[in-house]
């Protein structure tokens, strides 16, 4: 049980990670050094924002679902 947390921990966050670089840069930080300053036409749609938002949001509840999930499981099974 805890091994498969520990899977599912692994590739929410690799899923996270890649939904972050994903989302549109507000401002001159890291973001431009990527390229997300320059114009793109993969991510002009503001429906699409608010989709990868949504994701983004959900994929996050989830991750830390399984990180309070798995800290139970390894306090309990101590």
């Amino acid at each position: 049980m805890v091994m498969a947390f520990q899977i599912a921990l692994i590739v929410f966050s690799l899923m996270l990670m890649l939904l972050v670089l994903m989302h549109k840069g507000k401002g001159g930080g890291l973001s431009d050094m990527f390229g997300g300053g320059m114009q793109s036409s993969v991510g002009g749609s503001s429906v699409a924002e608010r989709n990868l938002d949504r994701i983004t949001v959900v994929v996050g509840l989830v991750w830390f679902a399984c990180v309070v999930v798995l800290g139970l499981l390894v306090k309990l099974g101590d």
